[in-house]
C-alpha cells in the first residue's frame, strides 16, 4: 500500500474514531477575558457554560471563600441563593449557619444548575442590590469572587455598564454545569464543581485536592498540559461523588524543599546546570529582551569567577535575580573594583546604550559622596565632563528599572544615561533635573515657598500625560508605572516635567485594558487604584489613576493623604461641589491652590477638575486613555496661554 494511501486510512479512522479528548471534552476555560468586560469573547465560557449535557438540570457545586460580610453559612447562603442546611451539612467543619467561618476557608455550596435564558448558558440564579462604587466587574469580581462575569451580569440584566443605579436589583447568573453524556458515560463523572482559582495553584495541584485525574480535569474545560491558568476564574472539576467538608480543609502542596548543603562539586555542578535552565526559560518566557539576557550572562559569569575565588572558609555565594553576588571570607568582603569591571564590561559589550562608569569615577564626580553633593535619600548630584548627572546608590533589585529604561526614550521620561556596580551596589547615573521633585512645589506647606502659575501647572500636567501616553501606546511591549506620583515627576531648568524611578514599572500585559494578576501589592497609598489593591489588577488604567490623583494635587496644592482625610476617604467628594453645583466656579475658592491667588482662568479650572473625575472612576474601564487626555490638556495649554496673554489687555475671556 502506498503513503498516500495510507495517510488516508489514518485519516479516515482518526475522523470516524473519537479520540478521548473530543469524548469528554465539557468546556472551554473563560482565561482573562473575564478582566476584558467590553468584549465577549467567543472562544471561551465568559458568559456562562455551554448547555451541552443530556438534562437541563442538575446538581452542581461551586467553591466560595469565606471573606467578610459573608463569612456564615446564612450570609453566603443567602448571597449564593443556596439552601444552608445542605451548606452546613456538605461543610462538616461548620457546627451551626451562624457560626463565623475562617477567613479564607473555602465551602462548598450546593446549588441547582439548570439551562435557563433561552436554554443557552448553564446558571444558578442569585440575586444582588447595588451599592454604592459597585461595578459590574467589581460585583462579579469581588462580591462573587469570580462565580460571575462582567459580561454575564450586563448581558443577565440588560443595562449598561454607564446605566447601572444604586439600588438596582441584578440577577446573577452563577457559573455551574452539567457533565457530559460522555463524561457520565466514560468517566462515571456525576457532578462538575465550579472551582476558585486561587494563586500560585495549576490544574495538577487543584486535581490533587479532589483525588481526580489530572487529565480529565483537562479534559473538562478544553486545556491541554501546556496552558496556564489564572487566579480569579473558574475551573470545573469532574466529581464522582459530592466534594467533602475535608477537602475544603486540604492545605495547599508544600514548597519545594530547599537543596541540602552539599560542598561536593558534583551537586556544586547540578546546581549550575539548574541554574542554566532557569535562566533560559525566564528569558523565553520574558519575551527574550536584551535586559534579560544581560541577567543571565551577568549571573553565570558571577557563577565562574566565584568558582574561581572559592575557598575552604568561605560561606557560600548569595546571588539574586538583579544579579548582585556577594563572596565573603571571615566576615570580610573580598569584591575587588578589578572584579567588578570586568563584569560591568561583559554587559557593556551587550546594552552599548548605557556608558558603564568605574566607582572610581563616581567618587571623583561626587567629591567622594560629598554631603554637599547629596539630594536626597542616596541620590546625590554629580558633575560628569562638566554636566550635572544624578547618582543613585541602589542595593535591591535594578534589573527591572534597567530593563524598562534601556527601551524607552522619551523628553518627558528621566533618561538613564550609565551604571556602575562596585562592593555589592548599584549605581544608576541618571540625567539631572535642575529643579527637582514636583513634591517641593505643589504643597501649600513646601518650606521654600516657591510657587507655579497656573499655565506652569497644566504643562506639567500634560508632560506628565505625554510621557504616560508614550509608555503605553507607543513602546513595545507597553509599560505601566505603577508608582507615578509627585514626588516621582522632576522638573527640568525649564520646569518641564520627567516621570523617573522606574523601579516598580512592568510591562503591560496584553492589549489595552487587558489585566495582568499580581498579589504583590506595592505603591505608594492614595495613587493606587483599587482594582489594583482589592485584587491585585494591573493594567495602563492604574497610571491613569494615579495621574488623576497626581492632576488633583497640582489643582489643590494638597498632598493626597490630606485630601483622603478631609473627606473620609472619598476623593470624588472634593470634586463634587465645583463640578456638579449650580455655582461651581464660585467654589473655586475653596478648591484651588491658595498660592494662585484667583490668578486661574475658572472655566478651564472646572474642567481640569473633570478630567480629574474620570481618571478616578472606580470601575477601569470608564477611566480615559492617556492619549485621550493628552488631547484634552493640550487644548487646555493653548487656551491657557492665551487667557494669560490675553488677561493684561482686555480681561479673562473664556476658552473652555
Amino acid at each position: 500500500m502506498g503513503v498516500s494511501a495510507l495517510l488516508f486510512v489514518f485519516f479516515f479512522f482518526f475522523l470516524i474514531s473519537p479520540t478521548p479528548w473530543l469524548i469528554h471534552a465539557q468546556q472551554p476555560y473563560v482565561g482573562k477575558a473575564t478582566t476584558n468586560c467590553g468584549t465577549a469573547d467567543n472562544s471561551t465560557s465568559v458568559l456562562g457554560y455551554t448547555c451541552n449535557g443530556p438534562t437541563t438540570t442538575c446538581q452542581a457545586y461551586l467553591t466560595f471563600r469565606s471573606q467578610s460580610p459573608y463569612n456564615t453559612v446564612s450570609s453566603i447562603s443567602q448571597l449564593l441563593n443556596a439552601d444552608p442546611s445542605q451548606i452546613s451539612q456538605i461543610n462538616s467543619v461548620i457546627p451551626n449557619i451562624s457560626s463565623v467561618i475562617d477567613t479564607d476557608q473555602l465551602v462548598f455550596v450546593p446549588v441547582n444548575c439548570s439551562c435557563t435564558g433561552g436554554g443557552q448558558y448553564y446558571q444558578s440564579n442569585t440575586s444582588y442590590v447595588v451599592q454604592e462604587g459597585d461595578t459590574y466587574f467589581s460585583i462579579a469580581n469581588n462580591t462573587f469572587q469570580s462565580l460571575s462575569t462582567c459580561q454575564a451580569l450586563q448581558a443577565q440584566n440588560n443595562i449598561s455598564a454607564t446605566d447601572l443605579q444604586i439600588e438596582n436589583r441584578l440577577t446573577v447568573p452563577l457559573r455551574c454545569a452539567c457533565p457530559t453524556k460522555n463524561q457520565s458515560d466514560h468517566n462515571g463523572v456525576k457532578y462538575l464543581l465550579s472551582y476558585l482559582v486561587t494563586w500560585n495553584q495549576d490544574v495538577s495541584s487543584i486535581s490533587a485536592i479532589f483525588g481526580v485525574n489530572y487529565t480529565t480535569t483537562l479534559e473538562a474545560n478544553e486545556l491541554s498540559s501546556s496552558d496556564t491558568i489564572n487566579a480569579l476564574t473558574t475551573l470545573l472539576i469532574p466529581l464522582q461523588t459530592p466534594p467533602t467538608g475535608s477537602e475544603a480543609l486540604a492545605p495547599p502542596p508544600p514548597p519545594p524543599s530547599p537543596p541540602s548543603p552539599s560542598s561536593s562539586s558534583n551537586n556544586n555542578t547540578s546546581s549550575t546546570k539548574k541554574t542554566w535552565v532557569y535562566i533560559v526559560a525566564g528569558v523565553l518566557g520574558g519575551g527574550g529582551g536584551v535586559l534579560l539576557v544581560i541577567g543571565g550572562i551577568a549571573f553565570c559569569i558571577f557563577i565562574r569567577r566565584n568558582k574561581k575565588k572559592k575557598q575552604a572558609a568561605a560561606d557560600p555565594i548569595v546571588a539574586s535575580e538583579s544579579f548582585e553576588a556577594i563572596e565573603k571570607s571571615g566576615g570580610k568582603k573580598v569584591e575587588k573594583e578589578e572584579s567588578s569591571k570586568e563584569f560591568l564590561e561583559s554587559i557593556a559589550a551587550i546594552a552599548q546604550s548605557l556608558k558603564v562608569y568605574t566607582f572610581e569615577e563616581l567618587k571623583s564626580a561626587t567629591d567622594n559622596f560629598s554631603p554637599s553633593c547629596w539630594i536626597k535619600g542616596s541620590v546625590y548630584r554629580g558633575t560628569i565632563k562638566g554636566d550635572f548627572a544624578a547618582i543613585k546608590k541602589m542595593d535591591g533589585d535594578v534589573s527591572e528599572e534597567i530593563n524598562v529604561l534601556n527601551k524607552i526614550s522619551h523628553f518627558n521620561l528621566i533618561c538613564l544615561s550609565g551604571v556602575c556596580y562596585n562592593d555589592g551596589n548599584w549605581y544608576l547615573v541618571y540625567e539631572y533635573a535642575m529643579n527637582g521633585p514636583l513634591s517641593d512645589w505643589i504643597y501649600r506647606n513646601n518650606i521654600e515657598k516657591k510657587v507655579l502659575s497656573w499655565t506652569q501647572r497644566i504643562q506639567i500636567a500634560l508632560d506628565v500625560a505625554t510621557g504616560l501616553n508614550y509608555i503605553h501606546n507607543y513602546t513595545s511591549p507597553p509599560f505601566v508605572h505603577k508608582d507615578l506620583k509627585s514626588s516621582n515627576v522632576l522638573l527640568d531648568s525649564e520646569l518641564r516635567a520627567k516621570i523617573a524611578n522606574f523601579g516598580l514599572a512592568r510591562s503591560a500585559d496584553g492589549e489595552e485594558g487587558e489585566f495582568a494578576l499580581t498579589r504583590h501589592i506595592v505603591g505608594t497609598k492614595g495613587y493606587m487604584a483599587p482594582e489594583y489593591l482589592e485584587n491585585g489588577f494591573i493594567s495602563t488604567k492604574l497610571d491613569v489613576y494615579a495621574f488623576g490623583v497626581l492632576l488633583l494635587e497640582i489643582l489643590t496644592g494638597k498632598e493626597v493623604s490630606a485630601l483622603y482625610g478631609g473627606v473620609n476617604g472619598r476623593l470624588s467628594d472634593v470634586l463634587s461641589p465645583v463640578i456638579h453645583d449650580e455655582n461651581g466656579k464660585e467654589n473655586l475658592g475653596d478648591f484651588m491652590d491658595p498660592s494662585l491667588q484667583e490668578s486661574y482662568p475658572p472655566e478651564l479650572a472646572v474642567f481640569v477638575a473633570g478630567i480629574v473625575e474620570s481618571c478616578i472612576k472606580n470601575d477601569p474601564y470608564a477611566r480615559p486613555g492617556m492619549a485621550e487626555i493628552v488631547q484634552s490638556l493640550s487644548r487646555i495649554v493653548t487656551s491657557s496661554l492665551n487667557w494669560e496673554q490675553s488677561k493684561t489687555v482686555s480681561g479673562y475671556h473664556s476658552f473652555a
